[in-house]
């Protein structure tokens, strides 16, 4: 059963949806009319050129191609992290890079080893978009951890610097900011993990569906998708604060920026 295709001219109409927030956005002057209409221009074209891309990434199959690619979705990531959060680039990139990518790996080859197992282990067919599931939602993650933590640490300085002063180490000083950024990025994902499948069916079972496999078939990578990313979610948050904060912090416990 073949996926019905979608014409161009259908397409516009489906972008005639934008006008409902479009309005309203513009309505209550939020400034962000702007900003929606850009986005959605961006991911158009970036989507139609890396739909054309992957034809030749999945053709050609090669394994430092696909290697190569991973590795720049991971820089794209990992600067679009500190953009997001406002926080020093050239100081930070590093830390969330690294992150990422050893999270990256961790279950890449664990999901796609054991429990996949395609005939390659980084085939473009499996390897790619996995890949790019997995680090889409780290990124948010991370997004709202880094924002959290270090947030928090400006709003309750004094905090910090009280438990320092009364004998903690940096490390027990920073614990409370810590747990706090876990629960605030994790907090929506077990609330929709709770929920899946009796609010909304996922993206990924509704994509596979369309796409003409059986219900139970995308079921069971749904189910396997969601756990991998959220531990490869909180595997790369925890090594992006525990990262950052070397680079954040004095060995006195003061911050650098």
């Amino acid at each position: 059963m073949e996926t019905i295709n979608i014409g161009y001219g259908h397409m516009a109409l489906g972008f005639l949806l934008l006008i409902i927030p479009t309005y309203f956005l513009y309505r209550y002057r939020t400034g962000l009319v702007r900003d929606t209409l850009w986005a959605a221009l961006r991911m158009t074209v970036q989507l139609f050129f890396i739909g054309f891309y992957l034809e030749y990434l999945f053709l050609w199959d090669s394994v430092w191609i696909n290697l190569l690619w991973v590795l720049f979705m991971i820089v794209i990531a990992s600067s679009t992290v500190l953009k997001r959060t406002k926080l020093p680039l050239k100081m930070l990139f590093m830390a969330v890079s690294v992150a990422f990518l050893v999270s990256l790996l961790i279950i890449d080859l664990y999901f796609l080893g054991l429990v996949v197992r395609p005939e390659k282990i980084f085939t473009a067919r499996y390897f790619i978009p996995i890949s790019g599931m997995i680090l889409g939602n780290m990124l948010s993650a991370n997004v709202i951890a880094l924002n959290s933590f270090y947030g928090s640490l400006n709003r309750e300085r004094q905090l910090y610097l009280y438990l320092l002063g009364n004998g903690a180490s940096p490390g027990e000083s920073l614990a409370p900011f810590m747990r706090e950024a876990l629960i605030k990025s994790f907090n929506p994902t077990i609330a929709s993990m709770a929920v899946m499948g009796l609010i909304a069916l996922p993206g990924t079972m509704t994509g596979q569906i369309l796409g003409g496999s059986s219900p139970s078939v995308a079921i069971k990578y749904q189910i396997l998708l969601m756990i991998a990313i959220f531990a490869s979610s909180l595997i790369s948050v925890l090594l992006t604060l525990w990262i950052s904060r070397r680079k954040s912090f004095d060995r006195y416990g003061m911050m650098r920026f």
